[in-house]
């Protein structure tokens, strides 16, 4: 009995410290948390990519549209020419069987026919050409509409698998602070607010501690510096909500450069520089594939809107941003 009594104790202890491993500490937690909204981040910076690759390949497609438009419209009118002349020629000189080998899918073969351009006079011989040359415009055009078109959907389906993981990852940091024990989780959220509110005093100060210049990089830092404490949100550009991308679009664009609201891309602009020549104002961008953007303030230090969670912020520079290694500058 004592045995049996003996055994079954070990079996609850055992139990009890395979739960207690098995549950996860309100640290790690927090970890988790942190590597989920800043892959969320991730996501929403591929989507800013993709919602501007088609907004252009859009703008380019109505292009094409209202070109194709009015190629149809002008070889509309060289057809009813040819037509009224194949009408009152017919007769007399046999020219019907040449137009509708004309109105065939091939006409420019059919125009370097010398044996048909023979039986042509030269004024009719020059409407044929036009004709020629405008239906094979309207043939090119419709084709690059047609790529134009199928390019558009890949970028929408991308655009939308980035929006889905990104709010995927959310959703998994949501459920897993919901998992912990309510202590647990207030206490998490204590601690996370006690922690942002350090990092927002301490930014506060760094932003009043600058004095900057008239240059550009300058007017863009105190642009950025003025939204400290303003909450991420992504694909927001101010005034209050503001992501990576869109708040270093703002910042440069009140020094009047215009740039892109993707991190992706605004490393295209400017001149690059190295880690070691770094100056207040320049463009640091991390990640690969890039996504993420913030600007240099000096001292070793950077301004920034980092992820879902967290808000505009001054932060140490270092070669590693969380899990994403500094890959570039710019100087614009």
């Amino acid at each position: 009995m004592k045995r049996i009594l003996a055994l079954l104790l070990v079996a609850v202890f055992m139990a009890q410290s395979i739960e207690a491993q098995a549950a996860p500490t309100v640290a790690s937690v927090q970890r988790e948390i942190d590597r989920l909204r800043t892959l969320a981040a991730e996501k929403y910076e591929a989507a800013n990519e993709a919602t501007l690759k088609i907004k252009a390949l859009q703008r380019e497609k109505g292009v094409l549209q209202q070109r194709e438009e009015v190629i149809k419209k002008e070889l509309s009118t060289v057809s009813k020419v040819l037509a009224k002349i194949a009408i009152s020629e017919y007769q007399g000189s046999g020219f019907g069987k040449s137009f509708e080998l004309l109105f065939s899918s091939d006409p420019t073969k059919y125009l370097t026919d010398v044996s048909v351009l023979d039986s042509v006079s030269r004024g009719y011989s020059k409407q044929l050409r036009e004709y020629a040359a405008t239906k094979q415009r309207v043939q090119a055009t419709q084709l690059v509409l047609g790529d134009r078109t199928a390019l558009l959907l890949v970028e929408q389906k991308r655009l939308n698998q980035q929006v889905t993981q990104a709010k995927s990852a959310l959703a998994k940091a949501e459920k897993l602070l919901n998992s912990l024990a309510k202590a647990d989780r207030e206490r998490l959220l204590r601690e996370e607010t006690d922690r942002e509110n350090k990092i927002l005093i301490a930014s506060k100060g760094y932003a009043a501690s600058y004095k900057g210049d008239n240059t550009r990089g300058s007017i863009a830092l105190k642009f950025a510096l003025q939204q400290i404490g303003d909450i991420y949100v992504w694909a927001a550009a101010g005034p209050t909500r503001w992501d990576c991308s869109g708040l270093t679009m703002r910042a440069f664009q009140a020094a009047g450069v215009s740039l892109p609201h993707s991190s992706r891309i605004q490393i295209k602009y400017g001149k690059p520089i190295s880690y070691s020549s770094l100056k207040p104002g320049d463009l640091l961008f991390f990640g690969k594939p890039i996504s993420h953007v913030s600007i240099y303030m000096g001292g070793g230090k950077m301004v920034q809107a980092p992820r879902p969670g967290k808000k505009v912020e001054v932060v140490p520079l270092t070669k590693m941003f969380g899990r994403k290694p500094f890959v570039g500058a710019t100087r614009l």
